[in-house]
């Protein structure tokens, strides 16, 4: 072979090494400093669209849920809040909202668990029209209702307990 080959060759395997290098400190950066959240809200400036007649888009309403209709005495068995009872989140508490809410260790869920054991997306609880629904979204070390693993969307009443990884949370009234 030739001596320009081999210096091109090399300079070749030289760049290779260099872009592995680069995408393994990405990954690594990523890993250490987490997710980047971006704020969906629309930047304002001065000049923007006004000038040119045109208007800015309007955001979505949202849409109203209309309330269901419940038997007597069963508003006493609905909770309205989730208290985390045991676990490094031990004594926070946030209300239920129609929207549903979103537990694990992603930054995007509403309750953000600071526990090794939980998923990024672990579970979520939301609404029916019979009442509050806890379902596990695929999580690796399960979720429990009382002392049974969740498989599929269970129906849950105030004073049951979930319990993700070493976080135990109990819904209230």
């Amino acid at each position: 072979m030739s001596e320009l080959t081999l210096t091109v060759i090399r300079l070749g395997l030289l760049a290779l090494l260099w872009i592995f290098i680069f995408s393994v400190v990405g990954v690594l950066r990523g890993d250490l400093y987490g997710t980047r959240v971006v704020s969906r809200s629309a930047k304002k400036s001065g000049r923007g669209d006004a000038g040119r007649g045109l208007n800015p888009p309007t955001p979505p309403q949202p849409m109203k849920v209309p309330e269901p209709k419940l038997p007597r005495g069963a508003a006493k068995r609905i909770p309205t809040s989730l208290t985390v009872t045991e676990g490094p989140l031990a004594g926070t508490s946030l209300p239920l909202k129609a929207s549903g809410v979103m537990l694990g260790r992603n930054p995007e869920c509403t309750l953000v668990l600071d526990d090794d054991f939980a998923s990024g997306r672990h579970a979520r609880i939301y609404q029916r029209p019979e009442g509050w629904y806890v379902e596990d979204l695929g999580s690796t070390n399960g979720t429990y209702l009382g002392s049974s693993r969740l498989t599929d969307p269970t129906l849950v009443e105030v004073g049951a307990t979930l319990r993700i990884g070493k976080t135990v949370l109990e819904l209230r009234r």
